[in-house]
């Protein structure tokens, strides 16, 4: 393991998945998660605050600061996924309600804090609409010098889920994606062509809901209730989700990516929150009559080795 931990903040709308990726980033020995901000997005943002701290708390975490953040997106109404993802947001498990409390500052504020005091470059894990960093990088542009790079999880090269092409995290605020991208730090998009396919076995969903451990049992119900099965088997399996993208910056050689133009459509309509990823290999027509625009480039994920992750994961969450 590194004996330098790498530095994390984490942006997150928790979430049953955003719930699991945490699980893992604060036991993994290997990243130093120096806060957690939350925002708006698969529940409102008081409810992320709550989920943050319970999962934080189940899990045994140290004193990890967490902060409130934005409670809309920049120019849309805030939209929720609480049909994905349970009432509560965290597949309406009844956990208990957490002691800890959220810091007296807003995200920005403490992501401000956060990354001009840390002593290496931070790598930003946002597992959610991206309207608190869009927030950051507009109001303190200054903290892009110690910003190692941001990795993400959002967009779609194919398929998306809230639209036919749009994936959620985007769809919810576009306009902060598309201030993301102007971010002049290397960025890696974690999309629904990875995250999609990261699935942990059903036997391993059953045996950690069969656990006398609350944290791991916690970590079974979560999976179990991120079953992307439609067949009504009895036994589901569980998607990694927004974990996925924690585990491409403990191990990024899990994930393929090509490095390639990226844009978001602001249109409203049918393609609004679509990330356009040009994986052409030469300029088209209409680059020729009207001239190449500069896009900007990111690593986007094309390929994740499936069992990699899941066991990496695994090892991690169910580690002493």
């Amino acid at each position: 393991m590194t004996a330098h931990p790498i530095p994390v903040i984490i942006d997150c709308d928790t979430g049953v998945d955003d719930a699991l990726a945490l699980l893992f980033a604060v036991r993994h020995p290997g990243l130093d998660v120096r806060a957690i901000t939350c925002v708006a997005g698969n529940t409102d943002v008081d409810g992320v605050v709550r989920n943050t701290l319970t999962v934080l708390e189940q899990a045994g975490a140290g004193d990890i600061p967490v902060a409130r953040g934005a409670e809309r997106p920049l120019v849309e109404p805030a939209r929720s996924a609480k049909h994905v993802h349970g009432q509560d947001g965290m597949g309406d498990l009844g956990l208990p309600a957490p002691t800890r409390r959220a810091v007296d500052v807003d995200a920005v504020t403490l992501l401000r804090r956060e990354i001009l005091a840390s002593p290496r470059p931070v790598t930003l894990i946002p597992t959610a609409p991206l309207t608190n960093i869009a927030l950051l990088l507009r109001t303190h542009p200054e903290v892009v010098r110690n910003i190692e790079r941001i990795v993400f999880m959002g967009g779609a090269v194919a398929t998306g889920n809230a639209t036919p092409v749009a994936e959620f995290n985007v769809w919810h605020d576009p306009e902060a994606a598309a201030v993301l991208l102007t971010a002049g730090v290397p960025i890696t998009m974690y999309g629904l062509d990875v995250f999609k396919r990261v699935l942990v076995p059903a036997a391993d969903v059953q045996r950690l809901r069969a656990s006398s451990e609350p944290r791991l049992r916690m970590a079974g119900e979560l999976l179990a209730h991120r079953d992307p099965a439609t067949s009504g088997d009895p036994t589901p399996t569980g998607g990694l989700g927004d974990a996925g993208a924690v585990c491409a910056v403990v191990d990024p050689g899990g994930l393929r990516t090509e490095s390639l133009p990226v844009e978001v459509s602001l249109a409203p309509g049918a393609t609004r929150g679509q990330t356009i990823v040009d994986r052409r290999p030469r300029p088209g027509e209409a680059e020729i009559h009207e001239g190449e625009r500069e896009l900007t480039l990111v690593d986007v994920g094309l390929d994740v080795d499936v069992e990699r992750y899941v066991k990496l994961w695994l090892s991690v969450v169910e580690g002493d």
